[in-house]
C-alpha cells in the first residue's frame, strides 16, 4: 500500500456485532479464516488502497480485524448498528471521522465481509474507474442476470394472475433481451462529497464494473455460505 496523503484512497469494512440471517456472520470461520479476513486481504492487496479501516460495534470483530491487519481507530455507534439501520448511514460517519482525524480523502472504498471469493484486482479496477472518469459519483459491482425483467420474470397481479414484471417493454425473443445485471457486493467506491450529500448512491451518476458470477456470491443465509465454501474449496483445489 502507499503512504497515506492528502489524496487518500481510504478502504472500509463495516461489520456490525448482529446478524440474523447467518449468526456471527463476520468472524465465523469460512476455509480456515474468519470470514472478515478474507475483506481485510483484499483490501491490503489492493495497491491503491492507502489505509484498510473496519467499522464495527463488536469487541470481538475489533480484535479479529487488528489480528489480520486493518485498523479500528473507533467503535461504531449503536445506532447505526441494528438491524434496520441504513449503511449509507455508517459510510458518511466513516466519512466524517477520517476526514476530522486523518485529513483529506480523495476516494472512499467498501468492501464488504459478503463476498469472499473476490480478489484485489475487482476492487483495483473500481478505483481505476472511478479515477478515470470525473463524471462518476459512484462504481458499483455487477454480475450479468440469468434472467430478465424483459423476458422471464413475473410478478403477482391483484387477480391473482401472474404477468412479466416489465410487460409494457416485453421481448419474446431470448436474442432480443437488452442485458441486464445483478449488482453484487464486491466493492463499492466513491467519492466522499457524494457520499456525504446523498440519501442513496443512485441519486449520482453510477459506473459499473462487472465481475465474474463465481467471485461475486453474497453470503446473507446458511445456503450462501454453504455455496460459498463449495466454491472456496473448489478455488484452493484449482490452485494445487
Amino acid at each position: 500500500m502507499s503512504d497515506i496523503s492528502n489524496s487518500a484512497v481510504a478502504g472500509f469494512i463495516f461489520a456490525r456485532g448482529g446478524s440474523k440471517g447467518v449468526p456471527r456472520k463476520n468472524i465465523r470461520s469460512f476455509g480456515g479464516k474468519p470470514l472478515i479476513a478474507y475483506a481485510i486481504e483484499a483490501a491490503l492487496g489492493c495497491e491503491s488502497i492507502d489505509s484498510v479501516i473496519v467499522s464495527t460495534d463488536d469487541k470481538a470483530i475489533a480484535e479479529v480485524a487488528v489480528q489480520y491487519g486493518a485498523e479500528v481507530p473507533f467503535i461504531r455507534p449503536a445506532e447505526l448498528a441494528g438491524d434496520d439501520s441504513r449503511e449509507h448511514l455508517s459510510w458518511q460517519h466513516a466519512i466524517k471521522w477520517f476526514l476530522q482525524n486523518r485529513g483529506q480523502m480523495k476516494t472512499f472504498v467498501s468492501i464488504p465481509t459478503t463476498s469472499p471469493l473476490r480478489n484485489a484486482t475487482d476492487i483495483t479496477d473500481c478505483v481505476e474507474l472511478l479515477h478515470s472518469d470525473p463524471t462518476l459519483d459512484i462504481v458499483v459491482t455487477a454480475t450479468v442476470a440469468a434472467r430478465s425483467p424483459w423476458f422471464n420474470m413475473v410478478k403477482r397481479t391483484p387477480d391473482g394472475g401472474v404477468r412479466r414484471v416489465n410487460e409494457q417493454q416485453a421481448v419474446y425473443n431470448r436474442q432480443d433481451v437488452p442485458d441486464a445485471f445483478d449488482l453484487a457486493t464486491v466493492a463499492y467506491v466513491a467519492r466522499p462529497e457524494f457520499i456525504l450529500n446523498s440519501t442513496h448512491y443512485f441519486q449520482g451518476k453510477v459506473g459499473m464494473i462487472v465481475v465474474p458470477t463465481e467471485r461475486a456470491i453474497d453470503i446473507d443465509t446458511e445456503l450462501d455460505f454453504e455455496i460459498a465454501e463449495f466454491l472456496h474449496r473448489r478455488k484452493v483445489h484449482e490452485a494445487l
